[in-house]
Formats: C-alpha cells, sequence, structure tokens
C-alpha cells in the first residue's frame, strides 16, 4: 500500500480538496491569538463541540428553524454530568498522600500501611496546587461515604504524567502521559454500602505535575433537545475564511467566519472582532420562514468549565451585545502552556437593526427557548456553564439571499506581562479605546473589510500556485490563521512592536527565537515590521543588561508572561544564527540595514560568539532539541556560516567594509571545510564525526533566499538526490535518526531543489500528510512519515515556514 501511495506521490496526482474529503486536520474559526482561537476538529461542522486549539470545548451551536423544524448546522451539546464526588475544581478535599513508595496493598480498603500525610487537592508543582507534589512520584488515597448506590459511575480525573487509579482495590483507570484536562472514563465496578477508597498513583516523568480526581454520572439527554443534522455539502478554506454550504430542509445556508488578519494593516490584525456570516436561499423557490440561533458558550472566557461566569446584556453604538467573563478575573495570573484565558470577556454582537434576541441562559434552556419560541428574560446571570443567545427572524426567505452578520469580540485588558509590566493589547495601546468601538468599527466597515479579504485570499492562492503549484497553495492556505494566531500584538513601553508568539504544546514559551526562525518567511513576505516584532524582545533582552550571556537567549518567558528565559537549557549557536539571519532577512527585504545599525554591538558579539563556536559545534540542542542533543551538528554548522555571512551582508550594507571583508572570506572559508568534514560520498552526514548517517540541511534555504551562494551548487544536488531515495508516504523523515519529521523543515528543503519536479516530489507527500493524517487537531508541525500521525505539538506558528518558496519565488527569483 505504501508503494502505491509513493508511487501516486511521485507522479503528482493526489487528489486535490473537494467537499465532503478531509482538507486539513482541523478548521480554523475564530483565530486572533493564543487564548481567542476557535476550532472545528471535524470535517462535519455538527459532528462535534467547536474546540480551543488546546482540544477544550468551546462550544458554538448553530441553529436554523425553518418552518418550525429545526435544523443544527454547527456544534453539537456536550454531556451533562451529576456531581457524584467531587473533584477539587468544584470543591477542595482532603486526601491521604505521600511522596515515598508504599505498602504493596496500599490501594486496598484494608491496608494499615502507616506514613501517610494529609494534604488538600489539587496535587502539583505549578500555580493552583492546595498540595506541593515534587518528588517523581505520589500515592493518593481519597476515602468518601455515600449514603445512596449511583450507578453508572464515570470517573472524572486529569494528572501529569502518567496515572493509574484504583476503587475498592481493584483498578478502573490507567494512562500513560499527561491529559492537559480531565479525561472521563467509564467504571465497570460499583461503590459499596458505606466507606469507599478511591486510590491513585501517579508518576511525574518531568516538568509540570498535576492530580485531580472525582466520580460523575451522565445526565440523560432531552429528546426535545435532538436536533436534526443540517446536510453539510461543502467547506471551503482560504487564507482569512473558512465558509461552509448546508441544506436545511428546503433552505440554503451558506456559512462563512471570516478572522480579517490582513498583515498590511496593523489595526485590523490587532482587532479582536471575527464576522460570523449567514446567507439563506429557498432551494425550491417556494418562500419559508426562517430563524436563526447562535448559541456561544461562556466558557470561551475560562480556563475551565467550572469557573464562575457573569454575563449580562446591553446596548451600545447601534449594537445588540451579550458579554461573559469569569468573576474572579485574575488577570495574567497564570502560565503555561494547556491553558485557556479565564481574564477579560467574551462579546456575542448584532446591529440593532436585526433585531436580535439576546439572552443567558444554561446551554439546555437557550436550546429549548429557541426550540419553542419562548425566549427568556433578564439582563444578567451568573453561574456555571452559561451560554450567550442570539435569536435573530430572518422571515420569509425565497430565491433572493438573505445575509445576517454577527460578531465575536474578546476583550482581554491586559494581553501580556513584559519585564513585570502588564500590556494592553495593540488596538488599546494607550487604554483610550473600547472593546465596543471595535465591534462597531467592524460592524461599520464588514463589506469592505470582507471585499479586502477575497482579494487577499485569491492573490495569495495565486502567487502561491506560481510558486510551488496547487498541493503547495493548500498548504499555505492551511498554515495562514494558524499561524498568525498563534501571536500576541502588543506595544512595550518604550514604543517598540512587540509580535510575541506562543509555543504552542511544546513548551508554552513567549517569544522563543527557534519559533521565530522558522516561522520568518510568512511575515518577511506580508510585513517585514512583525518579524522586527519577533525580534525586538530578544534584543532587548540582551541590551538591557538582562541577559548577560555571549550568545542570544532562548526566550523571554512562559506565556503569557515575559520575564526572562524559563526555557531550562541554551541553544547557543541555534539562536545567535537565527538572529544574525533573520536581521539580514530584514535589510534585504526591505533594502537597507538600518534597523540592523540599531543593534550592531549586540550583532557583533553574537557574530564573534559564532566564529569561535560554530564551525564545529559542542555537544548542544538546536531548534530540534526534540530530537535531543547532538555534538558537531552538520546543520547547525551551516546556519552558523550563513548567519556569519548574513553578518558580512550587514556590515557592507552599513559601511564597514574592513568587516565586510573579514567574515566574508571566514565564511567562505568554512564552507571548503563543512564540505570536507561532512562528505559522506553520495550525500552529507548528520554529524562531522558519524557517517553512513543523513539529515536535512534546510539551514542552507538562507545561502539561497539570501543569495549569497557560498555553498556550491553540488551540494544542493547530492542532498537533494539522496533525500528523494529516503522518502515516505507522509514526507522526508528529519534526519537518519528517526522516522518522524518537521513539515516546515521539509518545505524549506524543497526549496533548494532546481526543479519542479523535485520540489514537488518533496511537497506533494505534505500535502497527502494535511488531508490524511488521522490526528484531527490543528496542524501539527512534528509528524510520523511513516503512518502520518502527529508525534507531538499543535497549532504553532512554525508553519509560517511553509511559505518560504512563495518567499524566494516573489523576492528572488523575481
Amino acid at each position: 500500500m505504501k508503494k502505491y501511495i509513493l508511487s501516486i506521490l511521485t507522479l503528482g496526482v493526489i487528489p486535490l480538496l473537494h467537499a465532503q474529503v478531509q482538507q486539513m486536520p482541523a478548521y480554523p474559526l475564530v483565530t486572533h491569538d493564543p487564548y481567542f482561537s476557535i476550532w472545528s476538529f471535524t470535517d462535519t461542522l455538527s459532528n462535534q463541540p467547536t474546540k480551543h486549539w488546546t482540544g477544550a470545548t468551546q462550544s458554538m451551536i448553530g441553529l436554523l428553524k425553518v418552518d418550525g423544524k429545526v435544523y443544527r448546522f454547527m456544534g453539537k451539546a456536550e454531556p451533562s454530568y451529576k456531581v457524584v464526588l467531587a473533584a477539587a475544581d468544584e470543591m477542595i478535599y482532603t486526601a491521604q498522600y505521600r511522596e515515598t513508595k508504599p505498602a504493596e496493598n496500599w490501594y486496598e480498603p484494608a491496608s494499615t500501611d502507616t506514613g501517610w500525610l494529609e494534604g488538600k487537592a489539587p496535587f502539583g508543582n505549578i500555580h493552583g496546587a492546595n498540595t506541593q507534589w515534587k518528588a517523581n512520584e505520589i500515592w493518593v488515597r481519597r476515602t468518601f461515604t455515600l449514603n445512596e448506590m449511583p450507578r453508572d459511575l464515570i470517573l472524572r480525573v486529569i494528572h501529569d504524567d502518567n496515572a493509574e487509579v484504583f476503587l475498592n482495590g481493584k483498578k478502573i483507570y490507567a494512562h500513560n502521559g499527561w491529559t492537559g484536562k480531565f479525561n472521563y472514563a467509564a467504571i465497570a465496578e460499583q461503590l459499596q454500602e458505606g466507606s469507599n477508597l478511591l486510590a491513585v498513583h501517579a508518576v511525574n516523568t518531568g516538568g509540570n505535575s498535576w492530580l485531580d480526581i472525582g466520580l460523575v454520572q451522565k445526565i440523560p439527554e432531552d429528546p426535545a433537545l435532538h436536533f436534526e443534522a443540517a446536510e453539510q455539502k461543502s467547506v471551503n478554506v482560504t487564507a482569512t475564511q473558512t465558509q461552509y454550504t448546508f441544506n436545511c430542509g428546503a433552505v440554503k445556508l451558506n456559512l462563512a467566519f471570516t478572522s480579517p488578519l490582513l498583515l498590511n494593516d496593523l489595526n485590523l490584525v490587532s482587532r479582536p472582532v471575527s464576522y460570523v456570516t449567514f446567507s439563506t436561499t429557498s432551494l425550491d423557490k417556494a418562500a419559508h420562514k426562517v430563524q436563526l440561533y447562535l448559541g456561544t458558550s461562556a466558557n470561551l472566557a475560562n480556563n475551565t468549565p467550572t469557573q464562575e461566569i457573569g454575563a449580562t446584556k446591553y446596548t451600545a453604538q447601534n449594537l445588540s451585545i451579550l458579554k461573559a467573563g469569569t468573576v474572579s478575573q485574575e488577570i495574567l495570573a497564570k502560565k503555561g502552556d494547556d491553558l485557556r484565558i479565564d481574564w477579560g470577556y467574551i462579546y456575542v454582537a448584532a446591529a440593532a437593526k436585526l433585531n436580535a434576541q439576546q439572552s443567558i441562559t444554561t446551554v439546555s434552556q437557550g436550546l429549548k427557548d429557541f426550540a419553542t419560541g419562548n425566549i427568556s428574560t433578564g439582563n444578567k446571570l451568573a453561574g456555571k456553564n452559561l451560554t450567550l443567545n442570539t435569536t435573530v427572524d430572518i422571515g420569509n426567505v425565497t430565491t433572493k439571499p438573505k445575509e445576517t452578520v454577527l460578531l465575536l469580540g474578546y476583550d482581554d485588558q491586559y494581553a501580556v506581562q513584559y519585564f513585570q509590566q502588564n500590556l494592553r493589547p495593540w488596538w488599546n495601546n494607550a487604554g483610550t479605546s473600547t472593546i465596543e468601538t471595535q465591534l462597531a468599527k467592524a460592524n461599520a466597515d464588514y463589506s469592505a473589510t470582507l471585499s479586502r479579504c477575497a482579494a487577499f485570499d485569491k492573490k495569495m492562492y495565486s502567487d502561491a500556485v506560481a510558486a510551488g503549484g496547487e498541493a503547495y497553495a493548500k498548504l499555505c492556505v492551511a498554515a495562514y490563521r494558524q499561524s498568525i494566531a498563534a501571536h500576541k500584538l502588543v506595544k512595550s513601553p518604550a514604543g517598540e512592536m512587540l509580535f510575541l508568539s506562543k509555543e504552542n504544546f511544546s513548551n508554552g514559551s513567549i517569544n522563543t527565537v527557534d519559533v521565530t526562525y522558522p516561522s520568518a518567511p510568512l511575515y518577511l513576505l506580508y510585513n517585514p515590521d512583525l518579524l522586527k516584532g519577533m525580534l525586538n524582545g530578544i534584543f532587548y533582552f540582551t541590551e538591557s543588561g538582562k541577559w548577560t550571556k555571549p550568545f542570544a537567549a532562548h526566550d523571554l518567558g512562559t506565556y503569557p508572561l515575559a520575564n526572562g528565559q524559563t526555557y531550562g537549557g541554551d541553544m547557543p549557536v541555534e539562536e545567535s544564527g537565527n538572529m544574525l539571519i533573520l536581521t539580514a532577512a530584514i535589510a534585504k527585504r526591505e533594502g537597507n540595514a538600518s534597523y540592523a545599525k540599531k543593534h550592531w554591538t549586540t550583532l557583533t558579539a553574537w557574530a564573534e560568539y559564532l566564529a569561535k563556536e560554530g564551525l564545529d559545534p559542542v555537544n548542544q540542542l538546536c531548534t530540534d532539541d526534540f530530537a535531543g542533543h547532538l555534538a558537531r551538528n552538520v546543520n547547525l554548522s551551516a546556519k552558523a556560516i550563513v548567519a556569519l555571512r548574513s553578518y558580512a551582508m550587514l556590515a557592507g550594507m552599513l559601511g564597514y567594509k574592513e568587516v565586510q571583508q573579514k567574515y566574508t572570506d571566514m565564511s567562505a572559508d568554512m564552507v571548503n571545510k563543512w564540505m570536507q568534514m561532512s562528505d559522506d560520498g553520495d550525500h552529507f552526514s548528520l554529524t562531522f564525526s558519524n557517517k553512513n548517517t543523513w539529515s536535512q540541511k534546510y539551514n542552507l534555504v538562507w545561502d539561497k533566499v539570501l543569495g549569497f551562494n557560498l555553498f556550491p551548487p553540488l551540494v544542493y544536488e547530492k542532498e537533494i538526490k539522496y533525500y528523494l531515495t529516503k522518502q515516505k508516504a507522509f514526507g522526508l523523515p528529519l534526519d537518519s535518526r528517526k522516522t518522524y519529521t518537521k513539515s516546515d523543515w521539509i518545505i524549506w528543503t524543497a526549496v533548494l531543489t532546481s526543479d519542479k519536479k523535485d520540489f514537488k516530489a518533496l511537497v506533494d507527500p505534505l500535502y497527502y500528510y494535511l488531508t490524511h493524517t488521522p490526528s484531527r487537531v490543528p496542524l501539527s508541525d512534528w509528524h510520523e512519515t511513516t503512518d502520518g500521525k502527529m508525534v507531538g505539538f499543535q497549532a504553532r506558528s512554525v508553519v509560517g515556514g511553509y511559505f518560504m518558496q512563495l518567499l524566494y519565488s516573489k523576492t528572488v527569483k523575481k
């Protein structure tokens, strides 16, 4: 089968995107920043609840009532549960625990083992833990008594990392790895009258630790709220829009989500408002009475569903508005990877002319109200699992389309902390604007903004097709919103732009340099100022004296707190090389080195470090840190060489001719040594010391894109020819150590080709991965080439690297 797949890829006859097939692993709906980011993880919009990129449910439910019959076209109500034994996110409880190994029968009710301590849950080593768990392992015993014997129990557990759970001495659950959210697992064992025991053994394999546990029962679904699913006819994704078509009985519904992330308009990029557009027409030429419902979960404004929400309804600036946020409003109190925002407010707005009926209810009540036509009243409500309901009476729908536009917005008030100072989002940097003003602007600008988005989407796609073919263009489309929405745009206290990335599901770091590096092509292509915004904080970290090492830092902290590096290890050659190359790329793109001149002392220090340590790097991490430390890394050496040539180019642009000559000669000499040390016959090796190994030399792409031509064509030709013998069904492996790969690096490697056939041969397997991976999450850049499964990472900004071929085509080749 794999051979057959590869033959299809080689022939370039993979079927391109059509309706009702997987176009991408997950579909972007509302995408603005790492916290305001809603996706559909399924091809059919009504098959699952909509989710945050982390996988936590952030529900939007869409219903259309046609002549009295209700059709569900978006989302799905999640099961409801009755608490049997509360976990700590609902009620703090006390349990026995220990961090040293107990007796063999510790998990049995009859155990008489001693040495247990008492502590309040949850247990962990991060913010929010009531009892610190600092060792590698923890054992917990929770005794409880129930008078009634509930049936059909479900275990509710969250753990980081591995856990096994026992109920009254019998194992009921085991899972290796951290869950990130509560898992629900049916339990065959039943409780007993009187005393019961839940026992847990958990292991922290590294990093954060967390443990909490409870028991629930599933509440049966109300049959009256089981609505027929609309027939989804198509889904189409462009750079800024995701569009669906449905048949709801005799009415056709066109649904579009637009996040207008046009990179040449920073005010628009930073405005935290997305459009949801509904257009209805009659399919049978008869008139039909139609009503529209959008239920937006207030959980878009909390980290976990158990946090209490306060919601209000009001009008402002000719808009009817629903607003919801946590009661506690703990601004910037948490940092980490698998987190959602729990401060600020989610907004749902409708133009006053729509005469929308809005209400705040529980999920089931909101659905019931729409089905019966009895809309709940009241302008305020507090509680858990609330829904913001908006109903629009569209009226009689005929063959003439009727359009309805709703707005979704988020005001985070303060977006990030930057060296102990809380920063507002870019759109409200001065603190003088309001979210109501932003919603009103979005409403007024709707037609013009949609036209601009359509024009950009069309041009970007056609440019990408011209640069690399249709499969390549589809990859760029999939990457565009994901990459941008993994950043937050703010202004530093000194007035500099900061475009800060979150290292999604790969550490949670903020402004990681080796995440900026692969992301850069997208921003170089459409707005180099944004790339400066990705570098400014790292330059400040050094130039302020806060970072004193002779090489560039790895990051500025853990999102959303940018107070200094928190990553445990340095990447000296990696990050210094990245900063030099990207600064040179900005100069090349802008035609001047004024940005480099501002930071010349810092760049010089990093160049001097690479001059000493870059050619033959000692044992250290590089951006592919998941693969482990590596000494004498040939690809890392190539980065250092290109970085030194970048420094020479900048020196020449600034008139420092002696410096230019020195580093030009140095880098040329290094290339000769590099070729000699890494020569492995028909290719170049993974390390200078280990022959019969290989790796993608993706760092060479900047030699080509920046026009240095340091490495002779022979190097590219040998490598590409060799790579083509190592292809798997879902792409080219990263190197000879494993069969997994990084998709951004494959695109960079493909740019090294000299003809379209070889480029296509390397890129087409990635398109196959996009449309066939079984891992249904926002696009992962780290996957297995044998089966297409995600290894780790998702929703990361690094897919901006897919635009490298388009950058090369639009700049160097042109």
